[in-house]
Formats: structure tokens, sequence, C-alpha cells
């Protein structure tokens, strides 16, 4: 006698629908772009406690300051490359329902003598109004956006944004206050380096400057150069040499309690090189602090691979592969001249600062341990 089959053994599953997702109310959106002289990228963000959600993103390699340091204006080229790009996030903003955003330009909408063009062609052809802010503004939010990543122990703080056309770097004293509010110091900074009415127990700003060289206009500087290593060593040495207007550069500083924070494409490159990655992942990079030493490995590796092992090297990425090397330079010439043998990375700069200061302005993040 044949075994009887249990019912519904062998008919075919249910289809599980799964669950719609939960669409963020636009009402608590918040957007932030930057388009600098390399990149276009955006955040759209809800508050989250005393940090905030990233609902979506955009990244673009639009070259924007392309040939910007011979002609001294944005070629017809590169602005088409911004202006693509800039439709695909006005369909983002759309598709989002977003109302409260900051779309800012920085160093090569600065420099460019036909900037005006390119953002009154993005207002017809898009309806986004770029504001083309100043070098201050993009150093503060650049420094707030790090606020997380400040130790309790740090008492001199220096925040370095490596861009494409220009770096900026921000000293900052936190010995008068209490550790468990240095990083919440960092945050009230969104207000301004120099407030007439800051506290004794503030962050203070003790000097900061935004050198025109950045990884595009460095590399542009030396382009004609064309032995690898003897480029890389004159681009970290003329980088060195723009840093003479810098203060604390010149006066002796205490290694302990002292930090740097490096946020930039160049930063977040070498420690995903050091840490063997093939697959970009932020969690692994973010918060992430490299010794001198691990920092030069990495570099000499890039050097030895020359341009053309660069350009195959999965860590570092057909977009960066031409810019790394000026980056590198910058980075190698900070960490010789500061007391410290430790490079905290950050995976954040002016996009996150634009969404904190946005969001403390309007009062809704709270007031809690980062």
């Amino acid at each position: 006698m044949a075994p009887k089959r249990p019912n519904g053994v062998g008919a075919f599953p249910k289809a599980v629908e799964p669950p719609a997702p939960v669409m963020p109310d636009p009402a608590q959106l918040y957007a932030a772009l930057d388009l600098g002289t390399n990149s276009c990228r955006m955040l759209i963000a809800q508050p989250k406690g005393s940090q905030f959600h990233v609902v979506d993103s955009f990244s673009k390699s639009v070259q924007l300051g392309l040939g910007l340091e011979a002609s001294g204006r944005l070629s017809r080229a590169s602005i088409n490359r911004t202006v693509q790009a800039l439709r695909i996030c006005r369909g983002k903003l759309d598709r989002h329902e977003v109302q409260r955003m900051r779309l800012v330009a920085t160093e090569a909408c600065r420099r460019a003598s036909n900037s005006h063009d390119l953002i009154g062609l993005v207002e017809r052809e898009t309806g986004l109004r770029l504001e083309v802010i100043q070098t201050e503004e993009e150093a503060r939010m650049a420094v707030i956006s790090c606020a997380p990543l400040v130790s309790s122990r740090t008492e001199q703080l220096l925040v370095v944004d490596i861009g494409g056309g220009s770096t900026e770097l921000v000293w900052i004293d936190l010995s008068s206050v209490p550790r468990a509010e240095r990083a919440r110091a960092i945050m009230r900074l969104h207000a301004g380096f120099h407030s007439i009415d800051s506290p004794f127990n503030a962050a203070k700003v003790v000097d900061w400057i935004s050198v025109p060289l950045g990884v595009a206009t460095l590399k542009d500087q030396f382009i004609d150069v064309d032995d690898d290593a003897a480029r890389f060593a004159l681009m970290s040495w003329f980088f060195e040499e723009n840093l003479a207007d810098f203060s604390p550069y010149a006066s002796e500083q205490k290694r302990e309690g002292f930090q740097i924070i490096g946020t930039s494409g160049t930063v977040t490159t070498v420690a995903a090189s050091f840490l063997g990655l093939k697959r970009y992942d932020r969690t692994k990079v973010d918060g992430l602090r490299m010794t001198s030493d691990q920092i030069d490995r990495v570099i000499r590796d890039y050097l030895a691979l020359g341009p053309e092992g660069r350009r195959s090297d999965p860590r570092i990425g057909r977009d960066r592969h031409s810019l790394i090397m000026s980056g590198a330079a910058i980075l190698q010439a900070l960490m010789r001249v500061w007391p410290t043998d430790q490079l905290s990375v950050a995976d954040r700069g002016l996009r996150e600062g634009l969404l904190y200061a946005q969001m403390s302005a309007d009062g809704v993040l709270e007031d809690g341990l980062f």
C-alpha cells in the first residue's frame, strides 16, 4: 500500500509580497549638494537622534575644473557634464519632494570668470539655484561634519579637507572645553568661527587657511614633469611651501592631546588601500585611525605601481587614479609637518556639514552624545 501524501506536500509555495518600503515624510527631509572642482555630490537625509539617516545619494565625477588652471574659464564640455549630473539630482529631489536644501558650489566656481554662465544655465535647465560659498563657510562645514570623530582626549584639533581645487585647514583649541562636551563644541561652530558671544568653554579657532591647491589644481601645476616620483616629490614640497601663512605651522606644538582628522576622497582611498578593500565599505573606513608609517607604505605602493598600475588598481578606481598622487602628496606633506603619527579618517565633509547646519538651525537634532 502506497504511503499517503500529506496535505500540501509538493504544492507550489504561495508568493509572499514584500512589505512596501516606508517612504519618509517629505517634511522631514533635507538635502545638501556639493559641486566641487572634480565631483558633483548630493545627500538627501532625515534627522535621527543626534545624527541623520541618509535616504538617497548621488556622486559623479564631472571634472568641472578641467582646464581651468590654464584658461581661467569653465569649458563648454565641463559645463555640459555638470548640467547632466544636476538633472539627475533634480530628479531625486523631485521624487522625494524635498523642500529644505542647500546647493553649493566651491573653488572652481569661485575662480572661473564665467561661473555665472554655469549658474544661469543650471537654473534654466534644471530649476536648481546654485550658491557659490566662500572659503570660510566651506571650511566650517567640513569641520562640523567631523564632530562625531573628535576624541574626548583631544585638546588641539586640526581638520584637513582636501578638495579638487583647494585644501582647507582649521586649527581648533579645545583645551578649555570639558572632555564630554568637545564633540558638541565642534558642532556649535556652525554659527561661525569667530563668534563675539562665545562662552569661555567654547571651541576656539586658532587659525584657518584655504590653500588654492587641491588634487586637480596641484596636479595641473606639475603636469609637464614626466618622471612619476619626481612629480610627486615636487607636489609635496610645493604644497608645504604654501602653508607658510598658516600660523600654527611655524610654532612648535605638543604631541599629547593632538588629533588630525582628514576628510576627502584622497584620505578615504588611502584608507581603503591600506585595508585592502576591493569594494569600498564606508563602515570600515569612516573613523579608522592610520599611522604615518601605514600611510607612507600605501603611498610607496602607489609609486611602485606607476601610472598604468594605478589605473587598473581596484582599490583606487578609474575616477581617481589620475588624481591620487597629487592628493597623496598633500597628505604626506601634512603628516610630515604636524606633531603626530596618526590620522583619523573621515568619510564625510561639506555635504554632511551642510546637513548638520540646516538641522541644527531648525532644532531637529537631539542634544545627545554622538
